[in-house]
């Protein structure tokens, strides 16, 4: 049969038949390109979106990229696969681009869409998408105004009793009774961290007591710029009580910036100094456990605070009082009962409690399949 197909074949002249063959200036390109400025962006993007032909011998699509619209056009990008988006990052905010969206066929056959553009990359003012996060912020700045303000016009608001803060007065007093000096720590760590500020406040407070009992008080550093800021908080601390007079430079030094150098000094001075109450404020290392167990060895009563939870354990256990975490950020608050302060801590907890409402009702409405509340923290 093939014999006799091949000899028709050359008695027309004629060749096998060829499989059909598009002529590339026919083939389908993308539709519906657009180029847009990316949204809720610091600039220099811009998005690209297509549509892509009903084809099964589809490749990828070649993204190209020019200054102008007679170009020449650059490539920036091939994506394999049925893509219908680009991202086009790095570029120069307020300059006009044109796109063309080059679509690549398994053949090697290509077919380009229409040039868009021009088009401009630029900054947004607001991200939209964090529109839950800016409610949070207003709500949390109204807050405090209202609390600031109904606690300016004379109202009190309650504070849950603190058991280290109110026995903060009767450490003071006791080493007063004794005739004996007081010992306060503000911790390792250096004046930016937010543990230190909040154990300086602590200190000014303690500081006017023991100046209006006319009570000897020691202050040891291990970081230089603290105890510069320390000694002038001291020096405002006795003038505000009116005895400026008491004020000793000297009560708060530098001792020095090794570790466990300044854990032996600082347990030196309790033994030889026989310091009645200590105060360990701040942030803290492995040296913690030294400090407090000397001091309890002296018979010292002794307060400490800090958010090192690696450390907790040990002044815990050493200590007769210990403020955990943000109990010692409150202290300042607490112990001032200024309005501002107090006001502070009011709106914080108030948000406190709305986001443990917020974190229950997502969890329930999570395993019941609903992820309304899960998507307002999706940032």
């Amino acid at each position: 049969m093939k014999i006799i197909w091949i000899l028709v074949l050359l008695f027309f002249n004629q060749s096998p038949p060829k499989p059909h063959e598009e002529n590339p200036a026919t083939l389908p390109a993308v539709t519906s390109i657009k180029a847009i400025d990316t949204p809720n962006d610091a600039g220099g993007s811009i998005t690209l979106q297509w549509v892509l032909p009903d084809r099964n011998d589809i490749k990828g699509v070649r993204i190209e990229r020019s200054e102008t619209k007679e170009g020449p056009f650059e490539s920036v990008k091939y994506l394999s696969g049925r893509a219908t988006r680009y991202e086009d990052t790095g570029l120069k905010n307020k300059r006009p681009y044109f796109y063309k969206v080059v679509l690549v066929y398994t053949d090697g056959t290509e077919s380009s869409s229409k040039i868009i553009g021009p088009v401009r990359a630029k900054p947004q003012w607001f991200n939209r998408s964090y529109w839950f996060l800016f409610i949070i912020v207003i709500t949390y700045t109204l807050s405090v105004l209202w609390f600031v303000f109904s606690a300016r016009s004379g109202r009190e608001f309650y504070l849950r009793p603190i058991a280290g803060l109110k026995a903060v007065d009767d450490a003071v007093g006791r080493a007063t009774e004794m005739g004996r000096p007081i010992l306060f720590v503000t911790g390792l760590s250096g004046i930016s961290d937010v543990v230190t500020i909040a154990a300086l406040n602590v200190l000014s407070h303690i500081t006017k007591k023991a100046a209006q009992y006319e009570t000897k008080i020691l202050v040891p550093h291990y970081d230089p710029m603290v105890y510069t800021v320390a000694q002038q908080i001291m020096k405002e601390a006795y003038t505000t009580v009116g005895r400026p007079d008491l004020f000793d430079p000297n009560s708060c030094f530098f001792v020095t910036n090794r570790q466990f150098a300044y854990a032996a000094a600082v347990s030196g001075i309790m033994v030889r100094e026989r310091t009645a109450a200590n105060f360990f404020m701040g942030y803290y290392y492995a040296e913690s456990l030294i400090l407090a167990e000397t001091g309890a060895a002296t018979g010292a009563i002794q307060i400490a605070g800090t958010d090192a939870v690696t450390q907790l354990p040990f002044f815990i256990t050493a200590c007769d009082y210990t403020l955990m975490g943000e109990e010692l950020y409150a202290a300042s608050a607490y112990l001032s009962k200024e309005p501002v302060l107090t006001a502070t801590i009011k709106a914080q907890d108030l948000f406190k409690f709305i986001f443990s409402v917020l974190i229950i009702a997502g969890s329930i409405l999570g395993i019941l399949g609903s992820p309304l509340i899960l998507n307002w923290f999706k940032f």
